[in-house]
């Protein structure tokens, strides 16, 4: 028997998905468990395993398209076997009877020529208790053309009102469909949105493009930032640095880089302050056991932070071989979806391009992010009263200080500076 395929949800940030590409074509055969759809979530593109077994029979969704969780994007059934989409979706078992009205010589007679159309028969409510049905992609579309989605009949599973259902009754007109707008004061006047000009080029948002400004919005509107600065001078972590490179060069392994040193650092300092690495969870505040730190990667679609589990039971050449590991495949798009979700706190060093100074955003639903700059040498009163020129380095952590108060993020800070002026002090 035919069954639909449905978009799934392949990372817990995903609302809709893509479809990169077809592994199949329509008429070929699909083994249960076998790769036949690549889709695009919000953070990379994956391979889809089929459900069952049996033949491709139609394909609902075309590469490059986009939709909702859970809405169809194939059928697969029996080789040669027709199907109803319509059945499939659960409509044969939602549609009410329809009675068969009597003819009558008034309803016989030619419509008027004019004069409002009648409102169509709004569809029956759902039982008390059951709860009205529709995909997330039929809401956001009937907010924004003002249609009652009460007023139309679901072709989804389970009755479920989908895209198609809004589609059509958009196409039919659905005027008497369509909510009453409230009257709006204008209080400023509505500024026109600049017709195209030659060279203008217009860029498809992609599905992590999308997650990544939802987040980011959410994570700066819901969480009230703060921000807190220190410079450290890096004279001994750079020669520890490059005592540890010399080794791994003579024994053919990874070098270790200022942000392996990094999480080194970050992932003991957040062990001796447990209130860093935290999370708000609207009731309660969560303290994690273990620091997974999440480092943020520049890919060619957006922003990926491949996340280092336990980095505070590792050692400085583990975490090189681990971040060299997960940012190689950040950049191919190959990370699995547990590889880049759940840190506990993110860093994100931009001193190799150059920059000595920013802040971040914070990742929700973590509660701190650190802001990394370049290494530069600066004029420096030392602690006999001298100046010197130290090699000086620029961190910034954005705070949520509904978790992280003032007194605690400058702490954890002095410790990380600390760790970093003076390595030996993480063996402590």
């Amino acid at each position: 028997m035919a069954e639909v395929i449905e978009m799934p949800k392949l990372s817990d940030t995903m609302e809709e998905g893509g479809i990169a590409a077809w592994l199949k074509k329509e008429g070929d055969f699909v083994k249960e468990g076998e790769a036949f759809v690549e889709i695009e979530t919000d953070k990379a593109t994956m391979e889809y395993n089929s459900p069952v077994e049996g033949t491709l029979l139609k394909i609902l969704v075309p590469a490059g398209k986009a939709t909702a969780l859970n809405e169809p994007i194939c059928v697969i059934g029996e080789k040669g076997e027709s199907f109803d989409l319509g059945k499939l979706g659960g409509k044969a078992q939602k549609e009410p009877a329809k009675a068969e009205a009597p003819k009558t010589a008034a309803a016989a007679a030619p419509a008027p020529a004019r004069g409002p159309a009648p409102a169509p028969a709004k569809a029956p409510a759902p039982p008390a208790g059951e709860r009205f049905r529709a995909s997330p992609l039929a809401k956001k579309v009937a907010e924004e053309k003002r249609i009652d989605l009460h007023q139309l009949q679901g072709t989804g599973p389970n009755g479920r009102v989908v895209i198609r259902d809004v589609e059509q009754a958009l196409a039919g007109g659905g005027a008497a469909l369509k909510l009453a707008t409230p009257a709006k004061e204008i209080t400023t006047p509505v500024q026109p949105i600049p017709l195209p000009q030659i060279g203008d080029q217009d860029i498809p948002v992609n599905m992590m493009r999308k997650t990544i400004a939802k987040r980011l919005l959410a994570g700066k509107n819901e969480a009230p930032h703060f921000y807190l600065t220190r410079s450290v001078n890096m004279s001994r972590l750079n020669a520890w640095r490059q005592r540890l490179n010399a080794e791994a060069e003579a024994q053919k392994q990874p070098k270790v880089s200022v942000t392996d040193l990094l999480i080194l650092a970050v992932s003991r300092a957040l062990m001796k302050h447990p209130e860093v690495n935290s999370s708000w969870q609207g009731d309660f505040i969560r303290r994690y056991g273990a620091a997974h730190v999440a480092v943020a990667v520049a890919i060619p679609d957006g922003l990926i932070t491949p996340v280092v589990r336990n980095a505070n039971q590792l050692g400085a050449r583990d975490i090189a071989q681990i971040t060299k590991d997960l940012i190689g495949r950040a950049k191919s798009g190959s990370l699995k979806p547990d590889e880049y979700q759940n840190g506990t706190f993110s860093i994100s060093n931009l001193g190799m391009m150059g920059i000595e100074h920013f802040t971040a955003i914070i990742n929700p639903p973590q509660a701190a992010i650190l802001a990394v700059g370049a290494t530069v040498p600066t004029p420096w009163v030392n602690e006999a009263g001298a100046v010197e020129v130290q090699p000086r380095m620029t961190m910034t952590m954005s705070c949520d200080h509904r978790v992280v108060d003032g007194a605690v993020g400058a702490t954890f800070l002095q410790t990380l500076a600390s760790y970093l002026e003076d390595p030996l002090l993480i063996l402590s």
